[in-house]
């Protein structure tokens, strides 16, 4: 993260002696990126966090097979008809991925097992519910709209409150707010449409008792299953500017223009081969003349993910496209407006409408996404075809 933050107790300088009431010493630990070249944070444990008595590998039982987006086709995939048979990291469905990155679905009401992505970062974003975030850095409460950026390594679990949906996007590498958005030293600038205030990161430590404590991690080589003599959630302090964090997409402040503005403006988040987009409520264009509605495009070096998470979305009436669906428009295609949608909207701003409902969120990737199995199973096949209409 772009700046530093203190949570619980700390030592007043790094690596002296921080001891314990009973005068041993609380257990370093430090969480670094890029071989501590770059964010970092240092964490204390009561107990060492690499006593671990026991591990066996774990056999993957979600469904991972992608298949190339053949023949070059738009899709449309409807979430609503999904149901994922374990809670949000085990009953996650491959919607779509490439080397840089894999989205999926899930929905559950069931508390996760303990677990570590030690392949990426990721980003989940909460459609629908309330779900409780706890890690070894503290809690996180998160609620509709909000997404979760969880640091690489990061030991967590998902404590749903009922029904929770999420979309989780997993990185293979590092996902940070775009560069063009902070200054040379990581403070966001005053035309970034969020700031520092808008971020809401653990504010003290979450200490929990333990012995024998399974946790699923996953790495390049598969899934393992270590289990710590002692829990993982025993930080009494840590400080640092790497740590997981919440932002919703209410705070984004949308970029406006007199005429459309291109997607990059609802820019929110960039990883590597991709970015995260908020299309957010915000003022119609307002040029006299204008046409405020996306115009035809063609992103030539991207595939385009869409996640329709509420609103009104009017570019697109008559597609079949509802709060829930996700359309995918992959480079080598031109996508747009629904026929009749154009007129229909400056009728509507004749009228005195002046705003836009839509929310969305969206990937943008820039090498092909390969289609999952879990998106084949709720396509409308009949969604390339409705320009033609």
């Amino acid at each position: 993260m772009p700046y530093y933050r203190v949570v619980g107790e700390v030592p007043r300088k790094r690596h002296i002696q921080f001891r314990r009431p009973d005068g041993g010493l609380y257990a370093e630990e430090l969480m670094g990126e890029e071989g501590f070249s770059s964010d970092a944070s240092l964490l204390y444990h009561r107990h060492l966090p690499t006593a671990i008595v026991k591990a066996e590998a774990v056999t993957a039982t979600a469904d991972t097979r992608l298949e190339p987006n053949l023949p070059l086709s738009p899709r449309h995939f409807r979430t609503q008809a999904l149901s994922s048979a374990g809670d949000l990291v085990s009953g996650r469905i491959l919607l779509a991925g490439n080397a840089d990155v894999r989205l999926s679905y899930a929905t559950s009401d069931r508390p996760s097992e303990l677990y570590r992505n030690s392949m990426g970062d990721e980003c989940v974003y909460v459609q629908a519910g309330r779900v409780r975030f706890e890690s070894t850095y503290g809690v996180i409460e998160a609620g509709p709209g909000d997404y979760v950026v969880i640091p690489t390594g990061t030991i967590h679990r998902w404590v749903p409150d009922g029904q929770v949906n999420v979309l989780a996007i997993e990185a293979s590498g590092h996902i940070r707010p775009p560069r063009r958005y902070l200054s040379q030293y990581g403070q966001f600038l005053e035309h970034a449409p969020y700031s520092e205030r808008d971020l809401r990161a653990p504010t003290e430590p979450l200490t929990v008792e333990g012995a024998e404590v399974p946790v699923l991690v996953r790495t390049r080589g598969g899934l393992t299953r270590l289990v710590y003599r002692d829990h993982p959630f025993d930080v009494v302090g840590w400080d640092g500017c790497l740590y997981p964090y919440a932002f919703n997409i209410d705070d984004f402040e949308p970029l406006v223009k007199r005429t459309h503005a291109p997607p990059p403006v609802h820019q929110t988040f960039e990883g590597p081969g991709f970015v995260v987009c908020s299309f957010c409520p915000r003022p119609l264009d307002f040029h006299p003349d204008s046409v405020p509605i996306p115009y035809n495009h063609h992103n030539v070096d991207s595939d385009e993910f869409m996640f329709y998470v509420g609103g009104d979305y009017s570019a697109r009436k008559g597609s079949g496209i509802d709060v829930g669906s996700i359309s995918l428009h992959p480079a080598g295609f031109t996508h747009g407006p629904q026929p009749g949608a154009v007129e229909a909207v400056i009728d509507a701003v004749a009228k005195g409408v002046t705003t836009t409902s839509e929310m969305a969120v969206m990937v943008d990737t820039f090498r092909p996404l390969d289609l999952g199995q879990g998106a084949l199973s709720c396509e409308d096949p009949g969604y390339a075809w409705t320009w033609s209409r």
